[in-house]
């Protein structure tokens, strides 16, 4: 089990998280029940399934939580391109969001990578 607390890439998720607010809430409101709605759950998905993943048995689980985090922020990362597509906010307070989702889906890389590495050598 890790502490999730003390994960960067768990930190990062949730300031990802807070920046994603602060840009919807500049979104035209007849959006609430689509774009918006999609974008919060993306978001919100991605230290979710970190924080469930911390919290499970083995890497292997840990793992398959990342995926899925990793998962959501490519989601993320695609409705963020439509908000800039569709003219909804600037290219600049979204390109900022975007560089986030590509820096967390670099660091979850690394770390699936990484917990992999540990599994193989606790087996010998």
């Amino acid at each position: 089990m890790h502490k999730v607390e003390d994960l960067k890439i768990w930190q990062k998720a949730i300031e990802l998280v807070k920046l994603v607010y602060l840009l919807i809430a500049e979104l035209p409101s007849d959006e609430k029940y689509g774009l918006i709605s999609q974008i919060k759950r993306s978001a919100i998905s991605i230290p979710s399934n970190i924080a469930e993943g911390a919290g499970r048995n083995s890497n292997k689980e840990f793992i398959h939580f990342l995926s899925i985090a990793n998962g959501s922020t490519y989601e993320l990362q695609t409705q963020l391109i439509l908000v800039l597509e569709l003219n909804l906010s600037t290219k600049q307070k979204v390109s900022t969001l975007i560089d986030a989702c590509i820096e967390i889906q670099k660091m979850n890389y690394s770390f699936q990578k990484t917990l992999k590495e540990n599994d193989l050598n606790t087996q010998y």
